[in-house]
């Protein structure tokens, strides 16, 4: 099984590394590559982390890392990231899926 980041999520890590790195240029690529590392040992246990609430039909689960949040979905080939969202953001907001 592979990891795949939607467009969505690899414009969101472009976006968080671009916040981070306002105040710290190296942290702000260690940490994106925090966010791939975890999002990349989803394989490890694709289950292993709660469905989201209300998106529970769409199979969409939430993987935390340190405040952000991976939202993703099992499918049979892969694991989709859907998006990648920071402290606060409403994930409504973010899938778009209701």
């Amino acid at each position: 099984m592979k990891v795949t980041l939607s467009t969505r999520a690899t414009r969101d890590l472009e976006g968080i590394r671009r916040y981070i790195e306002k105040d710290n240029p190296a942290r702000a690529i260690s940490f994106v590559g925090e966010l791939r590392d975890v999002a990349k040992r989803l394989v490890d246990m694709p289950r292993a982390f709660p469905l989201v609430p209300r998106y529970e039909q769409h199979g969409i689960r939430r993987r935390s890392h340190k405040g952000y949040g991976l939202l993703y979905s099992v499918e049979p080939d892969r694991i989709f990231v859907h998006r990648i969202i920071g402290p606060g953001q409403d994930h409504d907001a973010a899938l778009h899926l209701n």
